[in-house]
């Protein structure tokens, strides 16, 4: 396959929902070592009122559709997890376009143009314990095997595997941003629930474009 269109994205966005409500109380357990013990709630809320929002039907380009999710997410999650989401969504949707479809490279942009987005609202680096510490090693990795000649789905593959590894590699870091950064050295020891719903995303993207193979 060459490249995703609307509704393979859509796809994604569904299969996330999906995947996150099941693992909510995963995802809300890991925060309640380091955070606020609210992330699998605030990402089910916001994924749920996301699906309610295109019940009746996605909109007819990847920029309306990414934009709908962003803005869903914004204004329905609380914490940071809406705030970072809703810009990751949203500035890969002003990137994509009023297009239908995206070939590899022009998926990769968009999903880079996010992780840019995340960077410029939480001002995250490599290390600080954050879902940057998952995505960033995703998008580097799709760029890597887009470069090398690879297809889409061998690429969003690689990416999914990337941000599993960044989130295992969270296990042992000590948190430099968030509310886990309050608890210093014992932030260390857990897993960080932003970088593990983050490998969820990338995850979900592979089963998406995998399922439409």
């Amino acid at each position: 396959m060459a490249a995703v269109d609307t509704a393979v994205l859509a796809d994604w966005v569904s299969r996330f929902g999906t995947a996150v409500t099941e693992k909510r109380d995963w995802l809300t357990e890991l925060d309640s070592a380091i955070g606020d013990a609210d992330h699998g709630a605030n990402m089910a809320r916001g994924m749920s009122a996301v699906g309610e929002k295109l019940a009746g039907g996605a909109p007819g380009t990847i920029d309306e559709l990414l934009k709908t999710v962003g803005m869903t997410l914004v204004s329905s999650v609380g914490g940071a997890s809406g705030p970072l989401y809703g810009t990751f969504f949203l500035r890969m949707g002003m990137t994509a376009g009023a297009v239908s479809e995206l070939d590899g490279p022009a998926l990769a942009t968009a999903l880079r143009a996010g992780l840019d987005g995340i960077v410029a609202r939480g001002k995250a680096e490599a290390g600080d314990k954050t879902m940057f510490d998952a995505m960033a090693p995703a998008v580097d990795a799709m760029d890597a095997a887009l470069a090398e000649g690879s297809t889409v789905a061998d690429a969003v593959t690689a990416a999914a595997d990337a941000a599993e590894k960044g989130r295992d590699a969270t296990l042992l870091l000590v948190a430099r941003k968030g509310r886990a950064s309050y608890l210093g050295e014992r932030s260390a020891g857990h897993l960080d629930p932003g970088a593990a719903s983050t490998a969820i995303l990338f995850d979900t993207l592979a089963a998406a474009v995998a399922g439409s193979a």
